[in-house]
């Protein structure tokens, strides 16, 4: 006798497993999302207003959106082209085997990383006292600080960055050069094509879609991180995110209006870059198939 057979069909009982997930997204994405919208168009007293939203065009805010914008676009691109190296060399170089999965676990735990104890590893690594600050200083005789750098700024928020941008980078990048058929570099070599013509003319525009989102996303990534810039540099360092903070928090200046208004600012910015990212990586998938 047939043992029975189950099938699953349509219904609400198959949404059942999913729901955990809408639920946190609508609780916890979609619904301060829509609050913050709110609130950069509202009063103190409730009405609807744009002077929240025309109170963004000061010296002020402008600069902490460009040193922003500038962080994060420096700390994407460096993370994508290091990224794409290492990933490269892991996907196609002679390296050992074994060596893939501890860098792909690495990464995944790495790009984690972030907030108060990635901004006091490198403080206790290349702050003013640390590690190797002290080791170059006293064994080379290489004074960082007199060389102009300082972790407190934008230029280390950049490096302490690209702690987690390089492994992010790496574990959406391995999947597309996983992608990359064999077929296609046989063909070219075949038909007379070197490695380098192989590269510009089939797998870097096969992989251009993949870098261009991977680099929005990385973006995206580093303008809304505000754990990590707060707890290395603080209110000194001028940012979008350190601003949002200082006007929500309840400071004595402080302006929850014009926090809402920074907050959705910074909601436009992020959503376009993710949503390049999107339309990129479909573009990219359906190259591929």
């Amino acid at each position: 006798m047939a043992a029975p057979r189950f099938a699953f069909r349509p219904g609400l009982s198959n949404w059942l497993g999913v729901a955990p997930f809408f639920l946190f997204v609508f609780f916890f994405l979609i619904l301060p999302a829509l609050y913050i919208v709110v609130g950069a168009f509202r009063a103190p007293d409730g009405s609807f207003t744009f002077a929240n939203i025309l109170g963004l065009n000061t010296t002020t805010i402008r600069n902490a959106y460009w040193v922003s914008i500038r962080v994060s676009f420096w700390s994407a691109l460096i993370g994508c082209l290091i990224g794409f190296a290492m990933a490269a060399a892991v996907v196609f170089g002679a390296l050992p085997k074994g060596i893939r999965a501890p860098l792909l676990t690495f990464s995944g735990v790495a790009s984690n990383f972030a907030g108060v104890p990635l901004a006091f590893a490198f403080i206790a690594t290349l702050g003013p006292a640390g590690l190797i600050t002290l080791w170059l200083r006293s064994e080379f005789g290489i004074n960082l600080r007199a060389w102009g750098f300082n972790l407190f700024s934008s230029q280390g928020l950049i490096l302490t960055y690209l702690f987690f941008q390089v492994p992010l980078m790496i574990l959406i990048i391995v999947p597309a050069l996983d992608g990359l058929k064999r077929e296609w570099r046989e063909a070219a070599e075949m038909l007379g094509a070197s490695g380098l013509q192989y590269w510009r003319m089939i797998a870097l525009p096969i992989l251009t879609p993949p870098l261009l989102g991977t680099f929005a996303l990385l973006f995206a990534n580093s303008f809304g991180a505000v754990a990590t810039a707060f707890a290395l540099a603080g209110p000194q360092l001028n940012i979008a995110p350190i601003l949002l903070f200082s006007q929500i928090r309840g400071d004595v200046l402080g302006d929850p209006g014009l926090g809402y208004a920074l907050a959705f600012g910074m909601i436009v910015i992020t959503g376009l870059s993710n949503g390049i990212y999107l339309w990129l990586r479909a573009r990219s998938e359906r190259w591929q198939k």
